[in-house]
């Protein structure tokens, strides 16, 4: 056997013995990508007044974490809860006080606020149960209760620290106070107030205990996108959003008035459409732009989300803090308000630039009117807090 014949041999054997350890390291990545890790998560939580007076309010919060793997046990080994408290006035003389219990299955619950660690098994939950006091003499110019449930993971992904945002309101409009109709050249508006919507809230409970009393057969009631979204809990912290390779870098190529112009911003559209569809929809988008100037395409090909994502500051106090995706199945919702209260109803996009889009609308509400009705932005984009806007089409309509 020639030196040639050895070398041959040996380069043979390093090239298939390289190859089967690439293909091992490889199955071993996929293997531990595809695990689930620490996948306990929490509910949108239930919550109560127990007392509402005018100088104490008593409020009980109702969390529930589900280990969702399929054969893991995860543990939830820290929950201390942080309340703020948002106002129309000085919060000097108001103190709040919370108190933390747990719900654990067949485990007695401490009353020292002390929470014990507990092991989830597969599929099985535990409760985490909040009761907030808060007393003072000013307590009618409360708006929100902000509550971060702080909570520490433990498990086969490690330790992970996470925050649960719970939005609570605490200031509730007068749903038959008489308001102000406005004159558009086809149809009247009524711009509606309610309280600071929560992922809590039920748009069809909403509109019956807000809308109902002010309207007559024939009226169209509209409802802001992100609203929708919220209380679908369609809204994350940017701490739980972990931008990646792609969105680091491509965030950089919007303008700076664009939600997608933060890594965070941008990589919520990623987790919504995928990598390799914002990809593609950016080179495309990009062509299209230089050379055959048609601005857009990116948003056209990126999916409906890309249009819709309010990044941070883009709504009002405490949501000014997150950014919120768009609406969950808007046609499902819109179909549900019209068989909740018998009114034609939409989900829209307005803003003050004079453009409105409708995401959703039942089979009665014309676009056309929407548009025109809706065109000077009668709810406002600031904090006028009125997401509601019912529409009384002219008789010539």
């Amino acid at each position: 056997m020639t030196l040639i014949n050895i070398l041959i041999g040996v380069s043979i054997a390093i090239a298939v013995l390289t190859g089967t350890a690439l293909l091992m390291w490889l199955l071993f990545e996929w293997h531990y990508k595809t695990r689930q890790g620490n996948l306990l998560e929490f509910d949108s939580g239930v919550w109560q007044f127990l007392t509402y007076e005018p100088d104490h309010y008593r409020l009980e919060l109702i969390l529930t974490a589900t280990n969702k793997t399929r054969n893991l046990d995860v543990f939830l080994t820290e929950v201390n809860p942080v309340i703020s408290l948002l106002s129309n006035d000085s919060l000097e003389e108001i103190d709040s006080q919370i108190q933390l219990r747990s719900r654990h299955v067949n485990v007695a619950s401490r009353n020292d606020n002390y929470w014990e660690s507990y092991i989830v098994t597969p599929f099985q939950s535990t409760g985490v149960e909040i009761v907030i006091d808060i007393r003072g003499k000013n307590l009618e110019a409360l708006r929100t209760a902000w509550v971060r449930v702080n909570h520490t993971i433990y498990g086969p992904g490690g330790r992970e620290e996470k925050i649960k945002h719970c939005i609570i309101p605490l200031q509730f409009p007068d749903a038959n106070q008489r308001e102000r109709w406005r004159p558009t050249p086809d149809a009247d508006v009524l711009p509606i107030r309610t309280h600071i919507l929560s992922a809590g809230d039920n748009p069809v409970e909403v509109m019956q205990r807000y809308v109902v009393s002010h309207a007559q057969p024939g009226d169209i009631v509209t409802i802001a996108e992100t609203p929708i979204a919220i209380m679908q809990g369609n809204f994350y912290h940017p701490s739980d959003i972990h931008p990646q390779w792609l969105a680091k870098r491509l965030c950089y190529y919007f303008k700076s008035t664009s939600s997608l112009a933060t890594a965070c911003g941008l990589q919520s559209l990623i987790n919504e459409s995928g990598a390799w569809r914002v990809a593609f929809a950016f080179v495309v988008g990009a062509i299209a732009k230089a050379v055959l100037r048609t601005p857009g395409v990116f948003y056209m090909l990126a999916g409906e989300q890309a249009r819709l994502i309010d990044d941070v500051t883009g709504t009002l106090p405490p949501y000014d803090q997150f950014i919120v995706l768009g609406p969950k199945n808007p046609q499902a919702i819109v179909d549900q308000i019209k068989a909740g209260t018998g009114l034609e109803a939409a989900i829209v996009d307005v803003n003050d630039l004079r453009r409105v889009k409708v995401l959703a609308a039942t089979s009665g509400a014309s676009e056309k009117l929407l548009n025109q009705a809706l065109l000077m932005n009668p709810a406002g984009n600031a904090s006028e807090q009125t997401p509601i806007v019912l529409i009384r089409p002219n008789s010539s309509n």
